[in-house]
């Protein structure tokens, strides 16, 4: 490997999987002397490569993060994988996919530019909304963080209300997006359109976050609510020998734990099925099951009363 653009090449290739590379290593992986390698390493670095180095036996380089963007060595299946997957954010309204696309697809070469486009000419994404990128981006960092956020939201009738939420998961589903989070004023699990907010505000406030539902589950059908969240206060093995999660799924939470979530056709069918399980447990959502369940508890206690 003599030709210096190629050597060059495979070392940052080589530096960019994010692991300490022993020096020795390195030079034998590039068919060279350790000294030309130090030399490849010092270019790097002066085309704005951060590369670091520890000294002793086991020294070696790292390629860590800087201040800036340098360019990136990418093979040919990264290289497709990036255009694709700029492709599917571009039609998810990201902001700032459209520019990194048409960069990336001037510098592809010829061999790759078949397989992009066999890509995309074969399979559909159809977005229905409008995304504001400053939304997407305020919520994603009040999420990781665990901050509070207010919003003004709009709902599908037009009317507004003020929210105060904590934020969790952001879910691009049937081309919108959607935010799940705890709504503090209604004491529920709820999700909101993106497109649909507005004022969006982040007091500085903070939240212990908690166990939550299945995001994509609780997006499936976020309009007409028609989705039952129900956390059991008993093992997997136990929860499952008593009920059949027909038209849902149920999951393990921690070894005392499990989650049951189901699309109902019937909220008083649920309670009912739910009660006879024998076991403690909680009704996560919607307002609709919770509200058929106390009804059945106050029948069921009703009837003992009169007997």
């Amino acid at each position: 490997m003599n030709a210096p653009s190629t050597r060059m090449l495979t070392l940052l290739s080589l530096l960019q999987d994010g692991r300490a590379w022993p020096a020795a290593e390195l030079a034998e992986r590039l068919d060279t002397t350790p000294r030309t390698m130090r030399r490849d390493i010092d270019r790097l670095r002066e085309l704005g490569y951060p590369v670091e180095s520890s000294r002793g036996p086991g020294g070696g380089y790292q390629l860590v993060a800087g201040q800036a963007m340098p360019p990136l060595a990418l093979t040919d299946d990264e290289a497709v994988a990036t255009v694709v997957g700029l492709q599917f954010a571009a039609t998810a309204q990201v902001e700032g996919t459209t520019g990194a696309l048409r960069k990336i697809e001037q510098v592809l070469p010829s061999r790759l530019r078949h397989r992009v486009q066999a890509v995309a000419a074969t399979v559909d994404t159809v977005s229905r909304s409008t995304l504001d990128a400053n939304t997407l981006r305020t919520l994603s960092m009040a999420a990781y963080a665990h901050q509070d956020v207010r919003f003004r939201y709009t709902n599908r009738a037009g009317a507004g209300s003020e929210r105060r939420v904590h934020p969790y998961r952001q879910v691009f589903m049937d081309g919108r997006w959607y935010l799940l989070g705890w709504d503090r004023d209604r004491q529920d699990w709820r999700t909101f359109r993106l497109d649909r907010i507005d004022e969006l505000d982040v007091p500085g406030t903070t939240f212990t976050p908690v166990p939550l539902p299945p995001a994509v589950s609780f997006v499936q059908r976020p309009d007409d609510r028609r989705q039952g969240v129900v956390r059991f206060e008993a093992p997997l093995a136990t929860v499952s020998e008593r009920l059949v999660p027909q038209a849902g799924s149920l999951e393990a939470i921690d070894e005392t734990t499990c989650r049951y979530v189901t699309a109902a056709d019937s909220w008083e069918w649920l309670a009912i099925t739910l009660a006879v399980v024998g076991v403690p447990y909680t009704i996560e959502g919607p307002p609709e099951l919770r509200e058929y369940s106390r009804r059945l508890a106050e029948r069921l206690s009703q009837a003992i009363l009169e007997s």
